[in-house]
C-alpha cells in the first residue's frame, strides 16, 4: 500500500535529494525518501539487537561469582607492558 503525504526539506536536503535523483542513485525523490526510512528502520533494528545483546552480556556477568573474577592487574599487565605504559599509583 502507498500512501500519498505531503513533506517539506530545508534547501540543502532538496537539493541533494534532486542530485541524487539526477545522478540516477534513485528513481525520485520518494524513492530516496523511502531508501532513508528503510536504513533508519534496519538502524534501529541493529541498535534494539545490539542492546539486548549487551543486557544479556551483563545479566551473565552479574551472576558470575566473585571467586571467578580476573584480577585487572594480572589481566592487563602483558599489554601495559607490551605499549611501554607504566602503571602510577
Amino acid at each position: 500500500m502507498t500512501v500519498k503525504t505531503t513533506l517539506s526539506f530545508t534547501d540543502r536536503h532538496h537539493r541533494f535529494l534532486t542530485d541524487k535523483v539526477g545522478e540516477g542513485v534513485f528513481a525520485s525523490q520518494s524513492a530516496a525518501v523511502a531508501a532513508a526510512l528503510e536504513q533508519m528502520i534496519r538502524d534501529e533494528e541493529e541498535r534494539a539487537i545490539a542492546l539486548d545483546a549487551m543486557a544479556d552480556e551483563i545479566r551473565a556477568r552479574m551472576r558470575t561469582p566473585h571467586a571467578e573474577y580476573v584480577d585487572p592487574e594480572g589481566a592487563f599487565a602483558a599489554a601495559r607492558a607490551r605499549i611501554g605504559v607504566v602503571r602510577q599509583g
